[in-house]
């Protein structure tokens, strides 16, 4: 099981100064919805963005089972 705020420390960590919303959709630990709104995404098409977001959570992406991903620039 994840927690909300392990998943959102993640995503803090990786991209400092980004606005993170991160939210268990069925309180189970392993379905989230979350929208990172970073600067660090200008210019990159939305599958990089994605990547990117992956790439922070590493080892947890084991752990979902059900990521609604959303990324934009400030």
């Amino acid at each position: 099981m994840v927690q909300e705020d392990e998943v959102r420390a993640r995503l803090e960590a990786a991209f400092p100064g980004a606005t993170v919303q991160v939210v268990d959709s069925t309180g189970g630990g392993d379905h989230f919805d979350v929208e990172v709104v970073a600067g660090v995404f200008a210019g990159k098409p939305l599958l990089e963005q994605h990547r990117m977001v992956y790439a922070a959570l590493g080892d947890l992406m084991a752990r979902i089972h059900a990521l609604a991903l959303r990324t934009r620039t400030p």
